[in-house]
């Protein structure tokens, strides 16, 4: 079926349905015009009421007829593109697109038959390494609307888009494409660029720390070119420098102690600058000790003792020196010296010359002998209240004459024992405060509460002096007990059938954990510590964390960048842990207080390269424009966004284009002016069809044209 249209004719088209195949239609339609060629040739009398006759007859075997289509129309779509990917956000310009896409909408709606169609590129969505996505997240949508239908594409953006094609056939469409641009060609702006950032370091040691001040824009006259680093670090005094925009300089990064070491940097700011909130940065990096050196002595061989040695030396963290007292000194059964392979212990260099160089003692099971004399056990007692850490697994002999703590390390003991050994099966258990304690929080227990690992048959008894009780034994007896002593700490375990959790015994229980938190504990290690405050940003999110043995913990105080101070309830998740999460916090470094505890967060973006010009710019998206004919529309930035303002849609300006319909144009754009591509879709509900050569009208036609040659014929 052919047709042809009309449109200049209410929509009416001329339908052809053949009654015969076209072949033949062609082979007669060519027979037709050679006969009435000759006849016109030859000037036959009536040529052209025969020529006229052999048509009527071709056009009735056509069979033509008239149809007009009941059209429903379809409204247009603009769809509009908001830019807040973090290019946009560090800026400040959110309330500038969102000002804006309102006025836009505004505009739309004053025009019959379009609707608008909102594509938002939030912050979290444009985290990737390859940038702002605009067009990918355009396209994405586009592929759900219908085409005949997109009058054209609206991008409110900073311009700093990282897909833009270079040609509007890219698209797919043939629409005009316009972009809405938050800010002027004017900008200016300085920022902190880390060019290599160490992620650990040994601790006690520094690492380099490379980075520049990179500028973008156009810098006011006048501006210098000199600028002032501070750089800040917990422990240290504040240090100044002065280095040229663009150069590259190296500086140390300190690591006075284990887990994580924050450096805060700053920029001076200048009045200019579109935005100060990248002026500041935090270097997070890890403080890693070179090597943990634990000495573990051994009173005699026992069933536990390779349990501790290879829970030690599964750490590879951990260098372990493990000594176990096979022949004390008292045991004399006429063996010749020569005939002996044992090593003697080296006491008095590991208790007085090289005692400082561990960061851990471990005595398992050890009993007073005479192997070790009163002095050095002394030094082990100095050793602890001078920042050093002791761990006693005690055995049964803890409970008599022989124990440690008939030593001078009863000095440092948090708990003494009575003299009694409890002998009997218990569940170990955890107390309250070991509940709340990082040591023992969290360890694995049934769903009714009660403890789910195996049995241990044997607990000392003991008075608690000091120190904290973490876990209970039989009859509610201490069998964990920690204390604080200066800089030092002292454990003291009361009993010496942990190894029944590592060998499974009635299922075991949580060794591994238990003894590597306490261990690790006992090393200073921060994870591990009763009272801990930690921040982290997390893109625009705020994560806080308080950990306390307290059963109620003060408010934490937060400085926000633009130096508004909060104070803020932590809610409680777990016993001893209380954690809050903020959301769409300001860019820039977050200070933050509890009690006598601070923390460092640095609010920004992962992404770099979304990082690495904020400036407004035409450059990118110029080609596409001009290729569809549209324009580009600077809003100007219409508020300079620092520290102590933060602008919003109520307090930002902007003066947008007029908006109009165009069915057809070579230019879609004009200095006040955008236009938008009427793409006239309609939806067919019905259709009309009306017979032109058919029945009577047809046969009346044809004898008409046949009584016009008989009388032409007649008058020869």
């Amino acid at each position: 079926m052919n047709g042809v249209n009309f449109s200049s004719f209410n929509g009416w088209e001329i339908i052809f349905s053949p009654l015969v195949s076209p072949l033949y239609l062609w082979v007669l339609g060519g027979f037709v015009a050679v006969i009435v060629l000759v006849m016109l040739v030859s000037q036959l009398p009536g040529a052209l009421l025969r020529g006229l006759g052999l048509t009527l007859l071709l056009l009735s075997l056509l069979n033509p007829s008239l149809r007009q289509e009941q059209r429903d129309p379809l409204s247009n779509i603009v769809v509009v593109v908001t830019d807040k990917s973090p290019s946009q956000v560090i800026s400040g310009r959110e309330a500038l697109v969102e000002k804006a896409l309102s006025q836009f909408k505004d505009k739309a709606s004053e025009l019959k038959n379009l609707e608008t169609e909102i594509v938002t590129i939030d912050p979290d969505d444009a985290q990737s390494k390859d940038g702002t996505m605009a067009f990918t997240a355009l396209r994405d949508n586009l592929s759900r609307l219908a085409a005949n239908r997109i009058a054209g594409v609206v991008m409110i953006t900073d311009g700093q888009i990282h897909d833009a094609p270079k040609a509007v056939k890219d698209l797919g469409l043939d629409v005009p494409v316009h972009m809405i641009l938050t800010g002027s060609p004017d900008e200016f702006d300085r920022r902190i660029e880390i060019v290599k950032a160490p992620k650990y370091g040994i601790v006690g040691g520094t690492r380099e720390l490379k980075l520049k001040v990179i500028e973008q824009g156009n810098a006011p006259a006048g501006v210098s070119h000199m600028v002032k680093l501070q750089f800040r670090q917990k422990g240290s005094p504040t240090t100044t420098q002065f280095v040229q925009v663009g150069e590259e300089i190296t500086v140390p990064l300190k690591f006075p102690h284990a887990g994580l070491n924050l450096m805060e940097i700053e920029l001076e700011d200048q009045e200019q600058e579109i935005s100060t909130s990248n002026n500041r940065a935090v270097i997070t990096a890890e403080g890693v000790r070179e090597n943990l050196r634990v000495l573990l002595v051994s009173g005699e061989p026992h069933a536990g003792e390779r349990t501790w040695r290879n829970l030690l030396k599964s750490d590879a963290s951990v260098d372990l020196v493990h000594f176990t007292i096979l022949r004390p000194p008292e045991k004399q059964d006429g063996t010749p010296i020569h005939q002996l392979s044992l090593i003697a212990f080296p006491t008095r260099e590991l208790f007085s010359e090289k005692l400082e160089d561990f960061d851990l003692i471990i005595f398992d099971r050890y009993q007073r002998r005479g192997v070790l004399p009163l002095h050095y056990l002394d030094n082990v007692s100095q050793y602890v209240l001078n920042g050093g850490a002791v761990l006693i697994a005690a055995g049964d002999k803890f409970a008599t004459p022989l124990s440690l703590a008939n030593t001078p390390l009863e000095q440092i003991l948090p708990a003494l024992p009575t003299g009694q050994v409890i002998d009997k099966p218990y569940k170990p258990t955890v107390t309250s405060k070991g509940e709340r304690h990082p040591v023992t929080h969290s360890l694995p227990k049934s769903n009714k509460g009660k403890p789910d690992w195996g049995r241990w048959f044997r607990l000392v008894q003991a008075n608690v002096n000091e120190g904290e009780t973490l876990m209970n034994g039989a009859d509610e007896q201490p069998l964990l007990v920690l204390n604080r002593l200066g800089e030092g700490r002292i454990a003291l375990l009361l009993s010496d059938h942990a190894w029944l959790w590592a060998r499974s015994y009635e299922g075991g229980g949580p060794y591994t954990t238990l003894l590597r938190r306490l261990s690790h504990w006992l090393m200073k290690e921060p994870d591990l510590e009763e009272e801990a405050l930690t921040a982290v940003g997390e893109g625009r999110t705020l994560v806080l964390q308080r950990r306390s043995m307290q059963e109620k913990i003060e408010p934490v105080t937060i400085t926000r960048p633009d130096g508004s101070v909060e104070e803020i309830e932590l809610k409680q998740s777990t016993a001893g842990t209380w954690k809050t999460v903020l959301e769409k916090q300001q860019l820039g470094v977050h200070r933050v207080k509890s009690g006598k505890l601070n923390a460092l967060a640095y609010i920004g973006f992962a992404s770099a390269k979304e990082l690495e010009n904020i400036i407004t710019t035409d450059r990118i998206v110029k080609p596409l424009v001009e290729d569809a004919k549209s324009g580009i529309f600077w809003t100007g930035n219409q508020t300079r966004v620092s520290e102590t303002r933060v602008a919003t849609a109520d307090t930002v300006s902007v003066e947008l284009p007029r908006l109009i319909m165009m069915k057809g144009a070579g230019m879609f754009a004009g200095s006040e002016w955008m236009g938008l591509r009427d793409r006239e879709a309609y939806i067919v509900t019905g259709v009309k069809m009306l017979p032109l050569i058919s029945g009577l009208i047809g046969l009346g036609l044809l004898l008409l044209a046949l009584g016009a040659m008989w009388w032409r014929e007649g008058r020869q």
